[in-house]
């Protein structure tokens, strides 16, 4: 693991096993740890003792380590400063195609909304910040499963279990990856009422130091195919917005 110049190598360290942790999907035992991070056992014992004792990470039965729930409340409240930074890309695709969009990140095996504009509508779509859906059925799950390699879609989607939420929700990991390759190849996804009946929604990746996701829905009603393809520019117009401004920022 390259040393950080210029601060706490103890702390340094720490962070290094939670973002590898994370990278991993969530969990990883002693012996992967000390692969990826080329620290001698001891040390990493002593450092998962701190994290484990503030609860930033835990012990599973299966003698596993696992990122600790101290971790939600400051992962939920970086969301909303992220979010923040989102609006007013938001706020515009809303205006110009009158539907509701919203914009997603990776929260371990799921995605969560950090930024949602609702449409001026009275039948429309709306989503709670903070809301957390599956990746392999929601529009924004599908464009962030794009930007990961195939391994770690398998790692994350299994660990949560491909469930149907609709007749028409993607149950087979042969399915998903078939499908998150044509998001690849064509740079959008969609949620044909996978997600829930009655609602279409199209997304798109956004890549970068944080992966996230801009998406619109809408009633089935209203999102043609022909509609569909009159959002897609819109939306990659606005995740330019939110990527420039997210690379602004960090």
């Amino acid at each position: 693991m390259p040393e950080h110049q210029g601060g706490v190598q103890s702390v340094a360290r720490a962070l290094a096993i939670l973002e590898i942790i994370a990278d991993a999907g969530g969990e990883l035992g002693i012996s992967e740890i000390a692969e990826a991070t080329e620290l001698p056992l001891p040390t990493i014992h002593r450092l998962l003792r701190t994290l484990i004792a503030r609860g930033y990470a835990h012990q599973t039965p299966r003698r596993r380590y696992a990122l600790g729930v101290r971790l939600i409340p400051l992962g939920e409240r970086a969301g909303g400063s992220l979010g923040a930074l989102c609006k007013a890309a938001l706020t515009d695709v809303v205006a110009e195609v009158d539907e509701s969009a919203s914009v997603a990140m990776f929260d371990l095996n799921r995605a969560m909304y950090i930024a949602h504009v609702p449409s001026s509508r009275t039948m429309r779509m709306f989503t709670e910040v903070g809301h957390r859906a599956e990746l392999h059925a929601t529009g924004v799950g599908k464009a962030l499963l794009s930007l990961i390699p195939n391994d770690e879609i398998i790692s994350r989607v299994t660990r949560v279990g491909l469930n149907a939420k609709t007749p028409r929700t993607i149950t087979s990991v042969e399915r998903l990856l078939e499908e998150i390759q044509l998001v690849r190849q064509r740079g959008y996804a969609l949620d044909e009422e996978e997600q829930e009946v009655g609602v279409h929604c199209v997304a798109v990746p956004i890549d970068g130091p944080i992966k996230l996701a801009m998406s619109v829905s809408g009633p089935t009603s209203r999102m043609s195919s022909d509609v569909v393809a009159g959002i897609v520019p819109v939306l990659r117009a606005g995740a330019q917005k939110v990527a420039s401004q997210v690379r602004s920022e960090l």
